[in-house]
């Protein structure tokens, strides 16, 4: 017998289908797409933004307006409607797809590396405290935004 995520709703959403949802093709394929289109994003940001010199300004501002958006989104869908049907489509698409693939950790650890080995201390500090700290405030920004959103279309 598969593992039910959640029982209640998995039973009464998934149309007889009870696998987890990253066993299901219809949620593999939204996030596929999702992510291939955020990759795109991602390299057409940062071939935009260019290399910026000494300092990753292109991961900053991509990873910065990634975790407002996703702050955004996912407050915004919960607040709309429990996670079936569309909002779950939604989240999984723009949410783990897109803003999964345009937004990236690993670009982040890379370059605050890279900056260390050049032995820029105070800039890879400073590199990963707006990143991190930055990234949890517009986060904070994007969810009081979707909140506000969601309650004046209510």
């Amino acid at each position: 017998m598969p593992v039910l995520l959640d029982p209640e709703v998995d039973a009464v959403t998934a149309g007889g289908d009870l696998r987890p949802l990253h066993l299901r093709p219809r949620y593999l394929y939204v996030v596929f797409v999702g992510g291939v289109l955020g990759t795109l994003a991602r390299w057409c940001a940062g071939e935009l933004l260019g290399g910026g010199g000494s300092w990753p300004w292109a991961t900053l501002l991509v990873n910065l307006v990634g975790a407002f958006c996703l702050g955004l989104l996912l407050e915004a869908l919960l607040r709309r409607a429990p996670d079936r049907g569309w909002p779950r489509l939604a989240r999984l698409h723009f949410g783990t797809g897109f803003l999964g693939s345009f937004t990236t950790m690993s670009a982040l650890a890379t370059e605050a590396v890279l900056l260390a080995d050049r032995s820029q201390w105070w800039a890879a500090g400073g590199y990963l405290a707006v990143s991190l700290l930055g990234g949890v405030a517009l986060a904070w920004c994007g969810v009081l935004l979707g909140s506000r959103l969601a309650e004046e279309s209510a």
